[in-house]
C-alpha cells in the first residue's frame, strides 16, 4: 500500500509505523506531543510542545510548529534518520556526518502517524529572475536600446561580476546592472562601484541600472552620479518543454 495512517496509535505502533515507513524510503509523518534536543556546531533543548514532525526520504528531518513558515528543528538531507524505543518511549533520532550534528525527539504522545510512498518526478520551472533578464537582453539588446551590443556576462571585476557588459551604437562601453525587482539605493551603489574599474578607460563608459521600477532616492542617486535607469520587466513565460530529472523517492 502506498499509504499507512494511524491515529492515536499506541508507542509500540508508533515505533513499527514509522520503522516500517523509514525501511520503505517513505515520507513519514508524525503529529505528536514531544520534545527535542539538539547537538553539533551548538545546542539547544525545545520543551513539550504539540507539532508535526516530517522524516523525508532523502533524510531531511523536520520539526514544525503550529507558526512560523521555517522548522523549530531540522536536519538536512542525507542526514540517517531511526527510531528506536526505551522502557516504552519512542525517540527519534537524526545524525548528520560532517559536520557532526545530532537531533534526537522524545515522543510523549502521538496523536496520529503516516507514511506515504511518494513518487515525484518533476523539478521546479522558476521565471522572473536576473538570469532570466540577462538571457532575454541577449537574444534581444534592442529591448535596452537600438544599437546596443552585449559582448560579456557575467564579467568580472575586483568589485564582483557585471550583469551585462557591451557597446552602444557609437562604441561607448555599456554596464548593465540586472534587478527583477524595484531597484534601491544598494543596487544604484553597486553598478557606481563597477563603473570605477574602469575610471582609466580612454572612451565614454555608460552605467545602466536595468529594472521594472526604481525608488526615488535610488533615480536621485542615479541622476547625480550620471547613470542611467531602464524600465524592462523579467519574463514571465515558463519553459513548458524543460526536460526534467527523474528523482523517485
Amino acid at each position: 500500500m502506498k499509504f499507512i495512517s494511524s491515529e492515536n496509535p499506541s508507542a509500540s505502533e508508533t515505533f513499527k509505523l514509522i520503522d516500517d515507513g523509514l525501511r520503505k524510503r517513505a515520507l513519514v509523518m508524525v503529529f505528536a506531543s514531544c520534545k527535542a534536543t539538539y547537538e553539533g556546531r551548538a545546542r539547544s533543548r525545545l520543551g513539550s510542545g504539540e507539532r508535526v514532525i516530517m522524516l523525508k526520504p532523502d533524510g531531511a528531518f523536520l520539526i514544525h510548529q503550529d507558526r512560523k513558515l521555517d522548522p523549530v528543528n531540522w536536519q538536512p538531507p542525507k542526514s540517517r534518520s531511526k527510531v528506536k524505543m526505551k522502557e516504552g518511549v519512542v525517540y527519534l533520532e537524526s545524525i548528520r556526518r560532517a559536520p557532526e550534528e545530532r537531533l534526537e525527539v522524545e515522543i510523549e504522545n502521538a496523536h496520529m502517524v503516516s507514511y506515504y510512498l511518494i513518487e515525484d518526478s518533476q523539478d521546479l520551472e522558476v521565471a522572473g529572475h536576473e538570469k532570466d533578464m540577462g538571457e532575454m537582453i541577449w537574444k534581444s539588446p534592442e529591448i535596452i536600446e537600438k544599437g546596443f551590443r552585449p559582448t560579456d556576462r557575467e564579467y568580472s571585476t575586483s568589485k564582483g561580476f557585471i550583469d551585462i557588459l557591451g557597446k552602444d551604437k557609437d562604441g561607448s562601453l555599456m554596464i548593465l546592472e540586472l534587478k527583477s525587482r524595484k531597484a534601491g539605493i544598494t543596487a544604484v551603489k553597486q553598478l557606481r562601484r563597477y563603473l570605477k574599474d574602469f575610471e582609466e578607460d580612454k572612451g565614454k563608459v555608460r552605467g545602466i541600472l536595468v529594472a521594472p521600477s526604481i525608488t526615488d532616492d535610488a533615480l536621485e542617486l542615479l541622476e547625480e552620479e550620471g547613470l542611467e535607469f531602464k524600465s524592462v520587466e523579467p519574463p514571465r513565460e515558463l519553459n513548458i518543454d524543460k526536460k526534467v530529472t527523474l528523482d523517485f523517492f
